[in-house]
């Protein structure tokens, strides 16, 4: 058994800046318990409320008073990219459809990479690029985030 030298259990708000780096793509940002290791090599648990979902430059609290930076690790990822809006929404009705988790800015969407949504994409004349990237998607009604200690409630279709 590993011991987890660290436990990380509260995002916060803090005036000073952050000891540690902690390196995560979204699918481990998504985790309420997860064990990670810093950028010192240091071994550290994630102990979040569930539903809790961590953003690239959150604020952890380790229990022993130091502060841990998240960032977004770099991931397989589709980029769409077009000046036409009405394909642009198209787009993200069709993947939101499916249930698919987006990341949305003006005139691009970007989503984990899968090469059937891709194919989709360019079936309605979109250009896909794939690329390695940082993924933060949109929250959603029912998501919970660490940002500005704010603790919506997740909610599940069972």
């Amino acid at each position: 058994m590993i011991k987890i030298n660290l436990k990380l259990d509260r995002s916060v708000d803090h005036p000073r800046g952050a000891e540690r780096r902690l390196l995560l793509p979204f699918g481990e940002r998504s985790k309420s318990r997860l064990r990670a290791v810093l950028d010192n090599g240091e071994e550290a648990g994630l102990f979040l409320e569930r539903g809790t979902i961590l953003r690239g430059g959150d604020l952890l609290l380790a229990d022993d008073g130091r502060v841990v930076e998240v960032q977004a690790a770099d991931e397989s990822v589709s980029t769409v990219h077009t000046g036409d809006t009405l394909q642009l929404a198209r787009a993200c009705y069709h993947l939101g459809n499916r249930h698919v988790a987006l990341q949305i800015g003006p005139g691009w969407l970007r989503y984990q990479h899968d090469h059937v949504l891709d194919d989709m994409l360019r079936g309605f004349g979109l250009e896909v690029r794939v690329e390695l990237a940082p993924f933060e998607p949109e929250g959603g009604a029912y998501v919970s985030h660490a940002h500005a200690n704010s603790h919506a409630h997740s909610h599940s279709h069972g």
